[in-house]
């Protein structure tokens, strides 16, 4: 095992941006080189916990017009952030997330290889988590509560979704990675738990708020709507969404996050960082 592997994401200085960008670079090394198992479990975690959020933000928007449009979707963006919640408190292997490979990648700390490959793993991994999460919440009966209003929300927000055009989808998916990937980047700034919480609620609650595309929530939200019968909603249309979604995630979070603080931090080099070689 290289120095590298062996340096610690624990010991880098996290009290400055700069001190973050090294810890980011060791935190993508560590998940490059981690067993494949534990990948894939972590990543089925990270779809399943996704799919919490996403069950409570769909209870959370039925029935409450009397909140108003923007109060209402950013009490339901609040209730998804319980899925990010759950994923930076237990280390889960989320692909959004895993984006900031790209700065372990950009510093030659891991290959082009490795970077595709966790990606790849965690992709897949959060596809089985969300979609299984779908099938639990559609034969739970809960889709069926409030005389069905339940499973209408539902269907109402997988429509929404599948008719954005490749455009809009990609934009959304942009603005949305960047938001989550800056999540991520606070995280790695938090000490304690709470802290953590608070540096989720904000930027998640905000993107759902928006009306932002997250590729991993939408392997929930069309799968559950199919599931139940939308109209309106189909396997071409899931699709239709999911591809340029993805392309706008990896855009945000490894473009506008990943590698502008690479550049920004980690150009000239760690001296006066931490020390990762």
């Amino acid at each position: 095992m290289s120095q590298d592997q062996q340096y610690s994401p624990q010991n880098a200085n996290q009290s400055s941006p700069s001190g973050i960008a090294d810890f980011a670079v060791l935190s993508g090394l560590t998940k490059a080189n981690q067993p494949f198992a534990r990948t894939v479990t972590l990543g089925v975690a990270a779809g399943m916990f996704i799919s919490f959020g996403a069950m409570y933000l769909t209870m959370v928007m039925t029935g409450n017009d009397a909140l108003g449009f923007g109060p209402g979707r950013m009490l339901g963006g609040i209730a998804f952030s319980l899925g990010l919640i759950l994923v930076m408190a237990v280390g889960a292997e989320l692909f959004t997330g895993n984006n900031l490979l790209v700065m372990a990648w950009s510093t030659q700390r891991i290959t082009a290889v490795q970077l595709l490959s966790n990606w790849g793993v965690v992709y897949v991994s959060n596809f089985v988590g969300a979609v299984s999460g779908a099938f639990l919440m559609y034969a739970s009966g809960i889709l069926q509560m409030d005389g069905g209003t339940v499973g209408d929300t539902a269907a109402e927000i997988a429509r929404l979704k599948v008719d954005l055009n490749f455009g809009q989808a990609f934009i959304r998916g942009v603005l949305c990675n960047t938001l989550v990937c800056l999540m991520v980047w606070l995280c790695y700034s938090a000490s304690t738990l709470v802290a953590k919480v608070v540096a989720v609620v904000f930027p998640i609650s905000a993107f759902v708020a928006l009306g932002f595309e997250h590729s991993i929530a939408n392997m929930y939200f069309i799968p559950v709507a199919l599931m139940n019968g939308a109209d309106g909603v189909t396997f071409s249309g899931f699709f239709g969404n999911l591809l340029p979604v993805t392309l706008g995630n990896i855009a945000g979070g490894s473009g506008f996050v990943g590698l502008m603080f690479a550049f920004a931090y980690l150009r000239d080099g760690p001296e006066g960082r931490a020390k990762i070689t």
